[in-house]
């Protein structure tokens, strides 16, 4: 399986728990609601994970270059997180308005996000890595815990 298959399908799993906690809280079922939103972000951190810690490395030695693309989804990585804990207040406090809000600050964060990691970022690994070195790397990036 190539990188960008991967980490595309995973994607996709955190965006469907983000979708079930939004909808949950949008119906006031608080705890299905924290109970997605928990699932949403722990993969959704254990992802950023693996982008860290395994991925982006690989392609920074093979590129030569840590800026560019690792560095602007590590900030992004930054500014999500932070709305993971806004909205875990809100989730909390079960304030369903700012909860509501916050979630559509986070959908169009994480659709560009993803789009660019997708399109660009993913790409250029699955390009620019030996097949030996993205077995490798996808191996230990199925092997990244929380």
């Amino acid at each position: 399986m190539i990188i960008s298959q991967y980490m595309t399908k995973e994607h996709r799993g955190c965006d469907t728990k983000f979708a079930e906690a939004e909808q949950a809280a949008a119906s006031g079922d608080w705890a299905k609601a924290e109970e997605a939103f928990l699932a949403f972000s722990n993969d959704t951190l254990k992802h950023f994970k693996k982008e860290e810690e395994e991925l982006f490395p690989a392609f920074e030695a093979q590129t030569g270059s840590s800026e560019g693309p690792t560095q602007v989804m590590r900030y992004e990585h930054e500014q999500v997180k932070g709305l993971i804990g806004k909205l875990a207040g809100a989730l909390e406090s079960q304030d369903k308005d700012a909860y509501l809000s916050l979630c559509e600050s986070m959908m169009i964060l994480l659709q560009q996000h993803n789009m660019k990691e997708e399109q660009m970022l993913y790409a250029m690994c699955d390009r620019v890595l030996p097949p030996e070195t993205k077995e490798s790397t996808l191996e230990k990036m199925k092997k990244v815990e929380l």
